[in-house]
């Protein structure tokens, strides 16, 4: 046989002649399945072969590297769709707030800013088993009927969760930044549990939001950036902390402030080798176990001192 005549053929198209190898494997490759190489050509098989072996660039707590702050994103319209909401059911706030009782009076009007709620109103939420409320509560805001300080509640919520996911969620990662975001809006919740008036219903993505600013010093610390402008942050949110204790739940802001600081330390400080995502999940399960413990023990005080009754 004529060796001139015989042309090699694709290894994955045995009808295309064609006179390319795969630098790699040596195997005849067709223009439809050569991919560029450093050096000549490559077949798709060594192709994801070789990016298997490639190692992916992580985040400094081991997440995937992502230049864009999709979870953030997702939380703020989650916020917002909670919002729009309201304007159409009303009712919607009533159903889901924290702690103990609705934010609507008999009388139609709204009673957010008032420590006791009228007589005859019958506590409910958390204490009556509605503990989806833990984290519901952290995506409502005042609603529409407050007038300017609805909008207000929600818009200045949405502006800092915009500045601070934009920053904190490419450090951590999608998973570990959504994990971090509820259970510091789960820490904020506990703690109003524990220390607010039972009867004093609660709205608010503050606490989740002082988790991100607890989060954002603890890994710029870690990383060793420049603190003066992350001091200067840190003291302004205190500041609002403090201030915060006149007017909304201090509580709230700072049950999300220990949580996220804890959540973040967890991640920032694990060990760098195989056992960091072991230790970060261990961690964080751990918040959320102490936190039920806690609820669970203030929810069985309440209802024993008859404040479902």
């Amino acid at each position: 046989m004529d060796s001139e005549s015989t042309v090699p053929t694709c290894y994955r198209h045995a009808a295309v002649e064609c006179r390319v190898r795969c630098v790699r494997c040596d195997r005849s490759i067709c223009p439809d399945c050569m991919r560029e190489a450093a050096v000549g050509h490559q077949c798709p098989e060594c192709v994801r072969e070789g990016t298997r072996s490639v190692r992916r660039a992580r985040t400094l707590v081991g997440g995937r590297v992502s230049t864009t702050p999709v979870v953030t994103y997702a939380l703020i319209g989650l916020n917002v769709l909670a919002y729009l909401g309201e304007l159409v059911r009303p009712g919607i706030v009533d159903r889901f707030a924290l702690v103990g009782a609705r934010l609507a009076g008999p009388d139609g009007g709204w009673y957010v800013y008032q420590d006791r709620f009228p007589e005859g109103f019958r506590a409910e939420g958390v204490v009556a088993g509605e503990w989806e409320r833990m984290l519901t509560g952290s995506f409502l805001h005042l609603p529409p009927t407050e007038g300017v300080f609805g909008l207000l509640h929600i818009a200045m919520n949405m502006a800092a969760l915009w500045r601070l996911g934009r920053v904190v969620e490419p450090m951590l990662g999608r998973v570990r930044h959504a994990v971090l975001y509820l259970l510091s809006a789960l820490g904020g919740s506990v703690l109003i549990l524990l220390l607010d008036d039972p009867g004093q219903a609660t709205v608010g993505a503050s606490g989740a939001i002082f988790g991100l600013g607890a989060a954002y010093y603890v890994l710029a610390r870690r990383i060793g950036a420049d603190m003066r402008p992350v001091n200067r942050f840190m003291g302004l949110l205190l500041l609002w902390l403090v201030v915060s204790a006149g007017m909304t739940s201090w509580q709230g802001h700072l049950g999300g402030l220990l949580a996220g600081g804890a959540v973040a330390a967890a991640y920032a400080h694990a060990p760098r080798d195989g056992r960091r995502t072991a230790v970060q999940a261990g961690a964080c399960v751990g918040l959320l176990l102490l936190l039920a413990v806690a609820s669970a023990i203030k929810v069985s005080v309440l209802t024993g001192g008859g404040i479902t009754q």
